[in-house]
């Protein structure tokens, strides 16, 4: 009993009318509106797990499990078992919800990843050959087909015959005798065909007279010579309809022989309703999965469901979450604070959260959701008073708890909630019971929340670490609660605090001062203080969340760029490499063109064939594809200004300072950092090494003067960049100045100039160009930079 007037306290029934509104069928509605609460925690879940299968499922698929098709059937095949004769509408019926059936085995066998749905439906028996029967018999109407069976299509064959000999009749009649017949029409009575004849003409017609109208100026006569075919009509009509029903009857069997798969299908079907409607309701809630642990409870942000639902549908003021983090230890919380508080709002919420995930609903909360797993959840909550057994709001608050110690006796792992205990009698008596009370309960129930008004409960806490104080805040400015749930502070009394602001005499406020005492006012200005405390470390964890929220999109801006930089420059080697492997293409076909002609001459073609082989050793030389992966080159040492490449992190920097022979300093972007040598490599590939001392030798060899080899135009050092982005174009420069020794010739083109522009301003900043100039007018003139690099 007491768990009954639990759940009518908390609202149960409205939320599973909430939860109903999801459901796909009728049947899948009505079990919603009465959801029973499981008794054990394997079955909560099980269902748990359905609601989560379901809720990926649906996010792979575009439209969702659809259930078209399936209806309540229980009823047909109750009475199919019985021997009785379904109609053409409830065989269709069948046929469809078998057709909706395999529609959903169908689309869960084909997703993979959900072993307790594909378990679900592999019981399911669709029987196609009664479906097929159904709709080979039936038409859309549910009406018997003339496929169904010949003796049948005979049977109205013969009807069209007579009826049309009947009409024809009746048509000549009607003809012979037009100033006697009212209206132009045949029509019915008791399923007889008449024609409407003038009561002042009824004798030019003889026939027997089947109605007469209202006013009684109309007769509807079926004039002798047609009884005889109404009446074959007649006996025709019931042939029919004992065919049809001998049909009827045959599906009728079928069905009956198939009861117990189908009323398998129908409960698979109906299970399957359940926990789709459960995972699109959590979606809507945005709520998520639960976890059960032994005794925490971890609540953040969690939304009262109901509250939820008005404040979407029916304009409702927004809804404040609550945080709820309880520790294993904690057996008793007592909230304190304002009426109108939010106080038991708070308990509701809990309330009804538990029994969601009892039920296999996701909880309104922030992840991770994790709470214990509640044999049975056992509340006092509200002011309600038997007026008719002349109970007081405190008897009836008794009487409540009384029905709840008497439950725990049987399942201690309960949740029990508590609105105002103590309340409605002699303040110190009632403070002293609640006292009482919260201890009995402390041994006998895993968890109690109660809320209170009396201040002696607060010290509970600092008696037995199984207690817990929460207060709902409240604004001395606004003398209004926030609504906010305040952990391990204790409700301060503002009696006093709001009367002195609404203006009440001082005189009065002073002498309650005096009354109270003034250890009660050092105690809510210690509260106070923890407050504003707890005030000043959220607004700095908000803080702190902020920033690490900003440093998170940084950090994936950059990532995100990083990428994007690489994709390029894969994209810049690819297009160098095939526009290499078209030039090598050229220049063998110009080859075998000298090859052809020095064999149609007196020459050998040996000067041709080492021209080939210098263009093959090119080729191997230049296409990345063909090479072997190259092993890092001994012996490279960075020098400033270099360009050089940090793997670790993804990105190119410049060398700033040699920081002995262990560090470099370099920049990359805005940011200057210290990086070990052993970090980076140049742009080709090549590891730093250190220096080895090399063995002196026996006699040094006298100097060789340098020799300047002259600055020489070829494809290596040219680079055309014409119809590239300036942006685009500083990649490929960036590449090739760092690679270059001697001077680079970029072909940027005349056009407007921005593109010239850019290559000069690009190279003004450079670190490695010393200088650049235009080419001469024979080189291409102001169309061609050539950059020297330092």
């Amino acid at each position: 009993m007491i768990q009954t007037e639990t759940l009518e306290l908390l609202e149960w029934s409205r939320l599973c009318q909430q939860l109903a509104t999801f459901a796909s069928t009728k049947l899948g509605a009505i079990v919603l509106r009465a959801l029973k609460i499981p008794t054990t925690q394997s079955e909560t879940e099980h269902l748990l797990a359905q609601t989560k299968e379901i809720y990926d499922l649906e996010t792979q698929l575009t439209t969702g499990l659809s259930f078209e098709g399936i209806e309540d059937i229980g009823d047909s095949l109750e009475r199919a078992s019985l021997q009785g004769i379904l109609s053409g509408v409830e065989l269709l019926t069948i046929a469809t919800t078998l057709s909706g059936a395999r529609t959903l085995r169908r689309t869960i066998d084909n997703q993979d990843g959900y072993p307790i749905l594909s378990e679900l439906v592999a019981e399911l028996r669709t029987y196609p050959e009664i479906e097929q029967e159904i709709y080979r018999c039936l038409n859309d109407d549910g009406k018997v087909s003339e496929r169904a069976s010949p003796k049948l299509a005979g049977i109205r064959s013969q009807q069209k015959q007579v009826r049309d000999r009947v009409y024809e009749m009746l048509q000549r009649t009607m003809q012979r005798q037009s100033t006697a017949v009212q209206e132009q029409v045949i029509t019915q009575r008791d399923g007889r065909f008449v024609i409407p004849v003038k009561a002042t003409h009824k004798e030019a017609i003889p026939g027997i007279v089947h109605d007469v109208s209202m006013s009684g100026a109309t007769f509807y006569i079926e004039p002798h010579p047609t009884v005889q075919l109404n009446n074959q009509l007649r006996q025709l009509l019931r042939q029919e309809q004992a065919e049809e029903e001998t049909v009827r009857r045959v599906l009728t069997e079928q069905v009956a022989i198939a009861k117990d798969d189908l009323e398998r299908l129908l409960a698979i079907c109906t299970t399957l309703d359940l926990a789709t409607a459960r995972a699109r309701y959590s979606f809507w809630l945005k709520a998520n999965p639960p976890r059960f642990t032994e005794n925490t409870i971890v609540l953040r942000q969690l939304r009262h469901p109901l509250l939820v639902w008005q404040n979407q549908h029916e304009q409702g003021r927004d809804v404040i979450p609550v945080d709820l983090v309880i520790q294993p230890q904690i057996r008793v919380v007592a909230i304190t604070g304002p009426n109108t508080g939010g106080k038991t709002v708070t308990l509701k919420t809990l309330g009804l959260a538990v029994l969601m995930a009892k039920v296999g609903l996701f909880v309104p909360a922030r992840e991770p959701v994790e709470l214990p797993w509640f044999e049975q959840v056992l509340a006092d909550i509200g002011d309600e008073q038997s007026l008719e057994q002349s109970l007081s709001t405190f008897s009836g608050h008794i009487r409540r708890i009384s029905r709840i110690l008497e439950a725990l006796k049987e399942r201690s792992h309960s949740l029990v909630l508590l609105d105002e205990v103590g309340a409605g009698t002699d303040p110190t008596e009632g403070s002293a019971l609640a006292i009482a009370l919260l201890k009995y309960l402390a041994d006998h129930a895993q968890l109690s929340i109660a809320t209170t008004h009396f201040g002696e409960l607060k010290a509970l806490k600092y008696q037995d670490d199984r207690f817990e104080n929460a207060s709902v805040e409240f604004d001395d400015v606004s003398l209004s609660p926030t609504y906010r749930l305040l952990w391990g502070i204790p409700g301060r009394s503002n009696a006093l605090a709001i009367a002195r602001r609404l203006g009440l005499n001082s005189e009065v406020i002073e002498n309650a001062q005096t009354q109270v005492g003034g250890a009660t006012e050092d105690v809510n200005q210690v509260i106070a203080g923890l407050e504003a405390q707890r005030r000043a470390q959220e607004a700095k964890a908000k803080e702190a969340a902020d920033l690490l929220q900003q440093a998170e999109r940084f950090y994936t801006e950059v990532s995100a760029k990083a990428e994007n930089l690489r994709d390029r420059e894969r994209g810049l080697q690819q297009a160098q490499e095939r526009a290499v492997q078209d030039a090598i293409a050229q220049a063998k076909t110009e080859i075998a063109k000298v090859i052809r002609k020095l064999q149609q001459g007196n020459a050998t073609a040996q000067d041709a064939q080492q021209a080939t082989d210098a263009l093959n050793r090119l080729s191997d030389k230049h296409l990345p594809s063909r090479q072997q992966p190259a092993k890092p080159k001994p012996g490279y040492r960075p020098q400033v200004g270099d360009r050089i490449r940090i793997p670790r992190l993804g990105q190119t920097a410049e060398v700033l300072e040699l920081a002995g022979d262990e560090e470099l300093i370099v920049r990359f972007g805005i940011m200057k950092m210290t990086v070990p040598v052993t970090d980076i490599e140049s742009l080709t590939g090549e590891k730093v090494t250190k220096p080895q001392p090399e063995p002196k030798p026996k006699s040094a060899p006298s100097p060789q003067p340098a020799v300047s080899m002259p600055a020489v135009r070829t494809d290596r050092n040219t680079f055309d960049i014409r119809g590239s982005r300036v942006a685009d174009a500083e990649i490929v420069l960036d590449k090739a100045i760092s690679e270059a020794r001697t001077p680079i010739w970029i072909i940027h083109g005349h056009g407007t100039g921005k593109l010239r522009q850019g290559v000069h301003d690009f190279l003004k900043q450079h670190p490695r160009v010393q200088r650049f100039e235009l080419a001469d007018r024979a080189d291409g003139g102001t169309g061609v930079t050539i950059a020297y690099p330092g």
